[in-house]
């Protein structure tokens, strides 16, 4: 018997663990098809299964998992597998400023300046996280500063309402502690139960905490996320919150502001969608003015400053709005600005993971300093190096705030600070009115400090890395969309030029020229680079940018690859993403107008040789008479299809790698003497 036990077990074990890799393989494609839905947390159950997988998809699944961990706000969980998938050569430049931030989270700073850096000579596309890149290379040199602003205020967690979910948003209204909380019946389709409104009794030293309910049945929904409620100074007005419910009827796809208003018996008119909310952007956590004239809130929509943005619309009296208004660069930046709140005293406190911080959201109060809104790191105990947000005052002094740091019940808590009684907070307040040492008196205004800043550069051989002489170098200013010649230069015997005189908040474009070469654009911004007040020691500071400038060398039968210019199986259409990459193309042959080219196409291997030639042929076609309809003459372009002759991955098994195949390339065919007329 035993000489048939081995090879019995032999298949046994075969079987097992065949069916392992296909339970394994059938978790892959669920969780990817689940991170394309959005529906992050279930997508990490599935992919965090797959323990062993083809070599071929290892970076898409480590980069998958860290790109679903980030988008349901866990950046420290996302930490290995960014750093894994950066390892195995993701080619998604933003994937190391997504990196760099969870090192930043993870108070991994000198890590993550290094990181930062690193994406900022990478010279991504991105404008918004280039300059939210730089922003992050000052912060990161002012960490320790904030830290040593320390309030001497203690919060304490509110475990009488806190749970494993999330609670924020506290505000105290009527005696009644009203929050927004993630405990709903109802599931949402990430894996999470819906948020709601809620409310539980306090007295006004918050020594006392009732049961939890929930604030309003007129307003509440089962099947919709709710949360961030604000009142008007009356207490009649409420303006939420609101979520797409998933139905057909609903008004909007995303998140919008809705109002309901008290009646005489004390329940809430049925909610109806604010005016001003912009149904195909994400519109939150709102907030009154003192009056009950304004409310700020926070909004993705178009024309901000890169994330989400604070704007603020008027109410008249009967309840109509106007036109909501962005708050401006003073305020926002290329991150994200959100649950803005106006205290009794008029100051506007907001949280921003785009302001020099500790770690993602920090709370920070805008404060008017010789003329000028300035922003201000709230420092500790407020912050950490996670998300803290959502701050409010109430009437006593007693303040509240939200935060998912270490050491919490959950998601995100709640934490509060108990005022001390009004008589021994007078008694504290006590000084000098003369000099504005008391609660009620102004500050004195500290001195502003002046930075003159100055771009250098550098032109080089994109190849060799030899420098340039004599090639020209125009500087212009980018305002309101117009370009403005701002300075004419030519590079020394070292390829170098400079020093220009730069303006804080202002886009730049340099475009250098020289014989042999292609003309060169690159884009420079002052967004993001100003050195804050707090690192400047001297009363006039000189700080010099360097750039350097790479260019390519042009001859007769050159090829350059048009990066990312891929068409869909079988199909010869330029899709959106394409018609990015062409119109790079459509400004090179601008710049260069002795340019004539070969636009080249190759094709995957999938097809027979024929169908694949005349497939390319046609895909050739259609990107030549695209960049006709951008204003090209159609004398200086070829259009010529390969087919599957020249392949760049051979023996292609993945669409990712049978999509480098299907790439487009041009060559120069002839370099005219004089400029070819159109």
């Amino acid at each position: 018997m035993r000489k048939y036990t081995t090879p019995l077990l032999f298949v046994l074990m075969c079987l097992l663990l065949s069916n392992d890799v296909f339970a394994q393989l059938q978790s892959y494609k669920k969780g990817l098809a689940s991170f394309d839905k959005g529906f992050y947390d279930i997508a990490l159950q599935d992919l965090l299964k797959v323990e062993e997988i083809d070599p071929s998809q290892e970076l898409k699944l480590n980069y998958t998992i860290a790109e679903a961990y980030r988008l349901s706000n866990r950046w420290v969980e996302s930490l290995a597998y960014y750093q894994k998938a950066l390892e195995l050569g993701v080619q998604e430049p933003d994937a190391v400023f997504h990196y760099a931030y969870a090192l930043k989270t993870n108070e991994q700073y000198a890590e993550a300046r290094e990181q930062f850096q690193k994406y900022v000579e990478l010279k991504s596309d991105n404008k918004v996280y280039i300059e939210w890149a730089n922003r992050e290379l000052s912060t990161l040199q002012i960490v320790d500063l904030i830290r040593e602003k320390e309030d001497e205020r203690n919060f304490r967690n509110l475990k009488e309402v806190n749970t494993e979910g999330s609670e924020f948003s506290p505000f105290v209204y009527n005696g009644q502690l009203v929050f927004t909380s993630s405990r709903k019946d109802k599931i949402y389709s990430n894996g999470l139960p819906f948020l709601g409104i809620y409310t539980a009794p306090v007295n006004s030293d918050l020594t006392s905490v009732g049961e939890v309910q929930k604030f309003s049945s007129e307003i509440f929904d089962p099947e919709r996320n709710e949360g961030s409620p604000a009142f008007s100074p009356d207490g009649r007005v409420v303006v939420f919150a609101r979520s797409n419910s998933g139905k057909r009827k609903d008004l909007s796809p995303d998140v919008d502001l809705y109002i309901s208003r008290k009646l005489p018996a004390g329940n809430w008119t049925e909610p109806q969608l604010v005016s001003a909310s912009d149904s195909a952007s994400w519109d939150g956590s709102p907030a009154f003015s003192g009056d009950g004239r304004t409310i700020y809130f926070a909004s993705n929509r178009p024309g901000g400053s890169g994330g989400i943005d604070l704007y603020r619309v008027n109410m008249d009296a009967s309840g109509r709005f106007g036109n909501p208004a962005n708050m401006g660069k003073a305020l926002n930046t290329p991150g994200n600005e959100m649950f803005p709140y106006v205290s009794s005293d008029g100051k506007l406190y907001f949280a921003s993971d785009g302001h020099p911080g500790l770690g993602k959201l920090d709370l920070f109060v805008a404060v008017r300093k010789a003329g000028k809104i300035a922003v201000e790191n709230m420092g500790l105990p407020y912050n950490s190096s996670k998300d803290d947000f959502g701050l409010s005052i109430d009437e006593h002094g007693n303040m509240f705030f939200a935060s998912n740091r270490r050491g919490g019940q959950g998601d995100d808590d709640i934490y509060f600070y108990q005022a001390p009684p009004e008589e021994e907070l007078i008694t504290q307040n006590e000084g000098d009115p003369e000099n504005g040492e008391n609660g009620s008196g102004e500050d004195e205004e500290p001195e502003i400090k002046v930075v003159n800043y100055f771009l250098e550069g550098k032109v080089v051989d994109e190849e060799t890395k030899e420098a340039l002489t004599l090639a020209d170098v125009d500087v212009y200013k980018i305002e309101g969309g117009f370009q403005e010649l701002f300075s004419e230069l030519k590079t020394n015997e070292s390829g170098e030029f400079g020093p220009v005189d730069m303006e804080e908040d202002t886009d730049y474009l340099i475009i250098v020229e020289r014989d042999e070469y292609l003309t060169k654009r690159e884009g420079f911004s002052m967004y993001g680079r100003t050195i804050p007040q707090i690192l400047l020691r001297e009363a006039v500071t000189d700080t010099t940018f360097k750039t350097t400038i790479e260019m390519d060398k042009v001859f007769i039968g050159k090829t350059f690859v048009l990066e990312n210019i891929y068409y869909d199986l079988d199909k010869a259409d330029i899709r959106a993403d394409a018609a990015v990459e062409l119109d790079k193309l459509v400004q090179i042959l601008l710049d260069n107008p002795k340019l004539k080219i070969e636009l080249g196409s190759h094709t995957d291997v999938r097809g027979t040789d024929m169908y694949n030639f005349r497939l390319s042929q046609r895909r050739a076609d259609s990107a030549i008479e695209y960049i006709i309809s951008r204003g090209i003459e159609r004398s200086r372009l070829v259009a010529q299809g390969y087919g599957e002759r020249e392949l760049i991955i051979e023996n292609a098994k993945t669409e990712e790698e049978h999509q480098v195949n299907r790439r487009t390339e041009f060559k120069v065919l002839d370099i005219a003497a004089e400029p070819i007329l159109e």
